[in-house]
Order: C-alpha cells, then sequence, then structure tokens
C-alpha cells in the first residue's frame, strides 16, 4: 500500500520531532536532575551543619558560664548563702535558657536556689548531684522529674532539660557541694525558628530533627516524632562522615531529601554526639526537576506537531531543498555551528527553513535557560552575591589549581555584630535591606580577581588573592577597609541604624596546605575577634 508524500513526510517529520524531543529531554534533564538534586542535597545539609553547630555553640557558652560562676568564693563559703542565692537568680535573669540553677552542700540538700525552688530538697540521687560530685557533668535531654510541678507551663506539654552541673571545693580544697543549672529545651526550638528564617522558601516543607545518641529518639523534631527511636541510613553515616544528604525512605513510607550532621562538639566542650537531620519531602524538593522535565517535552512535541504541518504543507516542491537541509541537519548533528541553507523563490521550503532555524534557536534558549537556573542555585537571592554552595565551588576550583605560582589566597570570615538588634526594632524588611547593604559595602572593598559570598544569615566570607604579597598585609588592609564601610550608618525605612562587624582571617597555603584546614582556622580566628569584644579582625598566626 503506497503513502502520499505529504503524508509520508507530515508522518516522518512528527516522528522525527518527537524522538528527537525525548533524546533531549533525557539528556537535559538527567544533567540538570544531577545538578539540581545535587545543589538540594548540600542546602539541606548545610543546613543541618549549621544546626548541629549553633548546638553545640549554644551548650559550650552555657557550660563554659557555669564554669566561671563555680570559681567565684561567694558560692563555696556556706556564711555566704544570701548572697549566693541573688547571684544565681541574676545569673538566670540574665540568661533565661537558665530555667533552674541551684547550689548544694556536700551531702546534695539545695542550700541556695533560684526562686527557691527546691530549696532544702535532698537531691543527692539525682544524676545531676550524684554526677558533678564526681566531675564537670552535662546530661542528655531528659524530662522534669522534681520541677515538673513547680515551674510554669503554660503550653501542658512534658518539660525537658538539660543539665550541667559541676564539682565546689571549700578554701581547703575539700568537696563542699554541687552547682546544677537545667537549662529549658525551648532554646533548641528558638534556634530551629531563627535558621528556617534564613530559608523563607524551605520554612514551610522543611523539618529539622535532633535525634539523641541513646537509642536513636527523636529529640526535637514534629510531634508524631518526637519521643519516637529512628533507624535510618543517614544517621548512621552521620556518625562516620559527619555531614551529607542521602535520598531515603522514611517510616511514614514517604521518601524525602535527608541532610545530616554530626554534633561533635565545640572547641572544649565533647558535645552529646546528638545527629541533626534536616528532610524535604522528595515531590517538594524535586519539583522544580520535574517542571524543567515537562517544559522539555512541551516544547519538543509542539514542534513535532508544527514540522509535521509544514511537512505537509511542502510536499510537493521539497525533494532537492530537503535533501540538502537535511545534510545540513546531519552537520549540525555532529557538533558543526551553521545555519540552514536557505532556498529563495519557494515560500513553503523558506517557511521550512525559518522553522528550523527557529526549532534550533529555541533549544539554545532553553540551554542558556539550564545554565541560569545552576547560576541561581549558586547565588544568594537577597544579596547578589555567591551562596555558600558558589562559595564552596569557587574553593574547589582554586584548590586545583593550586600548583600555579602566585596562587595564594587569604580566607576572610566574617559576622555582623549588632544585626539583631536591627531585626528587632525596626523588623526583618529593614534587615533584609541592611544585608545587602553590607554586601555591596564589603564588595567595594575588595579588588578586582577578589571575591565575596553570604553564607547565609549575617554571615559573610571573603577570598584575596594576595600572589607574592605579604598575606597578612593584604588581609589587614582588606579588614581595615571593610571595618570602616560596614560601620558607616545605614538609613533604613527613615530610621538610622548601625552595625559592626568581626572577622577571623587565615593564609593559604601559608596557615596549612590544605585549604579545608584554613577554613576552620578563618572561623576559630572569628569566633575570637567575637570573644575579644566584636568588631574587629583577628588574623591567625599574626
Amino acid at each position: 500500500m503506497s503513502i502520499k508524500l505529504r503524508t509520508c513526510l507530515a508522518l516522518v517529520f512528527g516522528l522525527l520531532m518527537i524522538l528527537l524531543t525525548i533524546l533531549l529531554g533525557v539528556v537535559i534533564n538527567r544533567l540538570s536532575s544531577n545538578n539540581i538534586e545535587k545543589e538540594i542535597g548540600n542546602t539541606l545539609g548545610g543546613i543541618a551543619y549549621q544546626m548541629s553547630d549553633k548546638l553545640d555553640y549554644f551548650m559550650w557558652s552555657r557550660s563554659g558560664e557555669i564554669d566561671v560562676v563555680s570559681k567565684l568564693d561567694v558560692l563555696r563559703n556556706p556564711q555566704e548563702r544570701h548572697s549566693a542565692q541573688e547571684l544565681l537568680q541574676e545569673l538566670k535573669a540574665n540568661i533565661p535558657s537558665f530555667t533552674w540553677i541551684g547550689l548544694t552542700d556536700a551531702a546534695g540538700v539545695v542550700a541556695a536556689s533560684t526562686e527557691n525552688l527546691l530549696h532544702g530538697v535532698d537531691i543527692s540521687q539525682r544524676p545531676v548531684f550524684k554526677q558533678g560530685s564526681k566531675e564537670k557533668f552535662i546530661g542528655d535531654v531528659h524530662e522534669a522529674v522534681l520541677l515538673a510541678k513547680l515551674l510554669p507551663n503554660p503550653t501542658g506539654e512534658a518539660m525537658q532539660f538539660v543539665d550541667i552541673s559541676v564539682p565546689l571545693t571549700d578554701s581547703a580544697s575539700q568537696f563542699s557541694g554541687v552547682l546544677a543549672a537545667h537549662l529549658s529545651w525551648e532554646w533548641s526550638k528558638e534556634m530551629e525558628n531563627s535558621l528556617l528564617e534564613s530559608y523563607s522558601s524551605l520554612k514551610e516543607h522543611v523539618d529539622i530533627i535532633v535525634v539523641s545518641r541513646k537509642d536513636n529518639v527523636v529529640l526535637l523534631g514534629p510531634k508524631e516524632l518526637v519521643g519516637q527511636t529512628l533507624q535510618l541510613e543517614s544517621i548512621q553515616q552521620a556518625s562516620s562522615q559527619k555531614g551529607g544528604w542521602a535520598l531515603e525512605a522514611w517510616p511514614d513510607g514517604n521518601n524525602y531529601v535527608t541532610g545530616y550532621s554530626y554534633g561533635d562538639g565545640y572547641m572544649n566542650y565533647g558535645g552529646l554526639d546528638w545527629t541533626v537531620l534536616v528532610r524535604e519531602p522528595k515531590h517538594v524538593a524535586y519539583q522544580s526537576v520535574d517542571t524543567l522535565q515537562r517544559y522539555i517535552f512541551m516544547i519538543g512535541f509542539a514542534a513535532a506537531a508544527l514540522f509535521a504541518l509544514l511537512g505537509w504543507l511542502v510536499a510537493g516542491m521539497v525533494s532537492r531543498p530537503l535533501t540538502n537541509i537535511a545534510a545540513a541537519a546531519r552537520r549540525i548533528q555532529s557538533g558543526e555551528r551553521i545555519g540552514l541553507p536557505q532556498h529563495k523563490g519557494i515560500a513553503d521550503i523558506e517557511n521550512l527553513t525559518d522553522s528550523l532555524d527557529n526549532l534550533l534557536r529555541n533549544l539554545t534558549t532553553t540551554e542558556a535557560a539550564l545554565g541560569h537556573m545552576e547560576s541561581l542555585a549558586h547565588h544568594d537571592r537577597l544579596t547578589g552575591l555567591p551562596n555558600r554552595v558558589g562559595f564552596e565551588e569557587y574553593i574547589r576550583m582554586v584548590a586545583d589549581r593550586k600548583g600555579s605560582p602566585g596562587n595564594g589566597l587569604v580566607l576572610m570570615y566574617m559576622d555582623l555584630d549588632g544585626f539583631k538588634k536591627v531585626n528587632d526594632t525596626l523588623g526583618h524588611a529593614a534587615g533584609d535591606e541592611l544585608l545587602k547593604i553590607v554586601a555591596q559595602r564589603i564588595l567595594g572593598q575588595l579588588r578586582e580577581g577578589d571575591m565575596a559570598a553570604r553564607l547565609g544569615g549575617d554571615e559573610f566570607v571573603a577570598v584575596l588573592r594576595h600572589g607574592h604579597a605579604d598575606s597578612r598585609k593584604v588581609a589587614l588592609a582588606a579588614a581595615g577597609r571593610i571595618l570602616d564601610a560596614v560601620r558607616e550608618p545605614y538609613l533604613l525605612d527613615g530610621e538610622q541604624a548601625g552595625v559592626g562587624i568581626s572577622i577571623g582571617a587565615a593564609a593559604w597555603p601559608e596557615d596549612g596546605s590544605d585549604i579545608q584546614e584554613v577554613m576552620k582556622l578563618a572561623d576559630a580566628s572569628l569566633y575570637k575577634s567575637k570573644l575579644k569584644g566584636k568588631n574587629c579582625v583577628t588574623i591567625h598566626n599574626a
């Protein structure tokens, strides 16, 4: 049975375009999907790391405060109980995270405490005394026992605490009692909320979950998971790899992209070995991938329909021109960047040629759009600076060129001082505007070839190329410019505001051949700046 040329060409053109669409769709979707999935996973893993770091830093701070207070003579002298009571009360008033602070005698009887709660009660059998009488003790999250009925509880939910206690000695270096404190677990929820505020696009469908080292019990997370035991591969991976992400099935039967991080302490605080998980439903996380796939196939099938129609219209006069067009198409498919041959005088052939050119431009535009999407994944939406992912990619590229002469870098970590006050007094919109201005001020103080990125919240980083120059001088000069620029007043919605900035810096490869270790040194230097009083710069080994 013979088929008319118009019908044959229409079918052939339509079939070829469908096959080409499927091929391009599969190739482009696979390449783009892998990249987007990695960016999503790395983002969730980064959030998990930030939460883990915040938890460890908070516990380190509170532990250090108890250490400092325990050294005061007023706590070691039984004759100063009234003064000790006032001191504990003032400590609790200034640090609300301390729900209860108490001082016991050597027998474990509470001799002074905030609000006089448990005063005169024997707590010698409680872990906070039994363990704290031997050495410094930091207990995992647990429900209140003695304080449950004494403290206000407007929510009606079970109250949970983290214990910190240290032994005390008198002037003769004899054991005289224990200084014990209960931290309300509510501070972890405050940290969770503050962290998610930095990721407004993820806040609605991302869960942050904290898992105890004991039996993998959920300490923080959705209500239906709190108190439950989780058996997940990501928890096992966290304890060995410290951080990363995975796509896995959860007990509710749903698949989640799960970022994980293992809290192994901060500085001299050894940590409670909590695992932080950040999960996002797979169908939500990969929605952009699915949308891209549909977009590619819609364009392809629309083009297939168009070309089938054109094949029907030009069948009568396309034999020779079609051969030329097919030859050009094969050259394009092989990778040559050429245009399709033009045939003047035959309107149908001219239309076909133009349509093919339009298709090529559409595919090129689609490819450019994919590149733009990848660029968005590497840049901070608020300030336009590279984000944490873009910064880490930049560092990887620089590290790969470590053999190049004059390739030395100064890594400068920066954190704003007083930014929370701006947010609290002028609102988050003003805070966002301030972050944009700060980003431009930092960028304006860098030289050509340097880069700046926003890691999240009010944290920034700059990478300075120093070539063969003195890295310390380069760091001090740039830090001085940035300190002066950031300290300049800000006019936000008619209100004047001000912030400072703390800076920590380290040089690569002078301070270490491993650039990741140098990044940690710069981060540690930043914390030293904070401890020195903020609004200053600390350079490693300066």
